[in-house]
């Protein structure tokens, strides 16, 4: 063990054995001392405007993320807090009026391997895995055109490599589904959105709606590290960025299969590369088809109801209200169940004259 000048401790723990955690981030009360195990998310150093570094960690468990803040031995807890590292955290968790939730870090120590359940630390699904997965092909059969589902099977079939990459990819690095299996999650509820509401409108192509909510996020596999402890972007995907991955993913896979006419190809690649929307968005282009028009809504829609359940499940006891949010560009609303027992069914009192 040694001590710095500032009496900050960095040590090998001897943490208790997995299953005797005394609290997950949802848990955490406004004042109260931390000293729990969590898995580092994402670290980076920042300068004040005075000249002075600090650094600023992204914490995980289960239950949700939560940002922290350590003031001094930045080049220190820096070699410590390296993405994907399972560290005990001893601090001060408070809410702040404007930063919202935040610990601040006095005590950072390197935990072994065996010494912490994984399960503890990262978040899936609410889904069961192997459901999804047969949800997923189950969706794909419905698709009736040959070139399309020919595609589809090509990229999600069981052997294929693309698939064995996308099954554990997660969705995005923060704002939702950020966790392994998240992009499976995502693109199924995409999917089966789609294909409910192409029902509901003329004009739409279902078949190619469907093929194109499924694949539009496929890029992912390529921009994000497989490390599913770490979610960080490869060089690739900072690069190039995630749609042009998928667009030349799926473009090649297409290239491949004879009679693959060139028109369906043009509408089916329009729909990826138009599905964020706007330019601003990232879009190098915007929807221009009806079933591009639904792949984007739907994506946004299901992205936003992410970040609700990201935000509800770090969510205090007795909180209704979040802080604000920089996916929704404000704060969101979780009203506590009602409790009232549900009033009895009013008497219909007879017509006049009965």
């Amino acid at each position: 063990m040694t001590e710095n000048g500032n009496g900050r401790l960095f040590e090998a723990s001897s943490p208790p054995a997995p299953g005797e955690r005394k609290a997950f981030i949802r848990d955490l009360a406004n004042g109260t001392a931390v000293d729990e195990i969590f898995l580092v998310g994402a670290c980076s150093v920042r300068q004040k405007r005075n000249g002075e570094r600090y650094l600023t960690i992204t914490l995980r468990d289960r239950t949700g993320t939560l940002p922290a803040v350590c003031w001094e031995d930045v080049e220190s807890l820096q070699e410590v807090a390296a993405p994907g590292a399972v560290l005990r955290v001893a601090g001060r968790f408070e809410l702040h009026e404007r930063w919202g939730p935040q610990l601040t870090v006095q005590r950072l120590t390197a935990v072994p391997e065996g010494d912490y359940a994984l399960a503890d630390l990262m978040e899936a699904p609410a889904q069961d895995i192997e459901k999804m997965e047969g949800d997923l092909r189950s969706l794909v059969a419905t698709v009736q055109n040959p070139h399309l589902n020919r595609l589809l099977r090509e990229l999600y079939g069981e052997d294929s490599e693309v698939w064995a990459r996308f099954r554990s990819a997660p969705a995005a690095k923060f704002y939702h589904q950020a966790y392994r299996h998240g992009l499976l999650e995502h693109t199924l509820s995409v999917g089966q959105g789609v294909s409910a509401i192409s029902a509901c409108f003329p004009g739409i192509d279902r078949d190619l709606a469907v093929t194109g909510a499924l694949i539009h996020d496929i890029g992912k596999i390529e921009a994000y590290a497989q490390d599913p402890t770490a979610i960080e972007l490869t060089d690739a995907g900072k690069l190039h960025g995630e749609i042009p991955l998928g667009y030349y993913l799926v473009r090649r896979t297409i290239e491949r299969i004879d009679g693959f006419s060139p028109e369906l190809a043009r509408a089916l690649l329009h729909i990826q590369l138009s599905h964020h929307g706007t330019y601003e968005n990232g879009s190098p282009v915007t929807p221009c088809t009806r079933e591009a028009t639904v792949v984007h809504a739907i994506d946004n829609l299901g992205g936003t109801l992410g970040s609700f359940d990201r935000l509800q499940k770090g969510l205090q006891e007795g909180e209704a209200w979040t802080q604000y949010d920089r996916a929704l560009a404000g704060s969101a609303w979780f009203p506590p169940p009602s409790t009232a027992p549900a009033p009895a069914p009013e008497r219909l009192t007879a017509a006049s004259g009965e």
